[in-house]
């Protein structure tokens, strides 16, 4: 037979396991929240990468395009001295 002072230990032994969880869900709630908040200036982080890639990109087209150009022009230069016979 299991006396009230027996009874009162074995319900101090599980509010204390209780008590234990509830901690260790609240440190993981912690550690968690830390986390989503570094993915979410991970994630700004890389929106604007991403938005750089584009502008770097629409550079890189721009200046493809006046390197055609120049090309072209140089070309045209070249045959008209070439038609000189310089």
């Amino acid at each position: 037979m299991t006396t009230e002072i027996d009874r009162i230990k074995i319900l101090e032994g599980k509010i204390s396991r209780v008590v234990e969880y509830i901690n260790k869900l609240s440190a993981e709630n912690d550690k968690l929240r830390q986390q989503l908040k570094e993915l979410r200036t991970d994630k700004k982080e890389f929106e604007e990468q991403g938005r750089k890639v584009v502008r770097l990109d629409e550079e890189l087209k721009r200046c493809e395009g006046e390197r055609e150009t120049i090309k072209e022009r140089i070309e045209a230069i070249i045959s008209q001295i070439d038609q000189l016979g310089i």
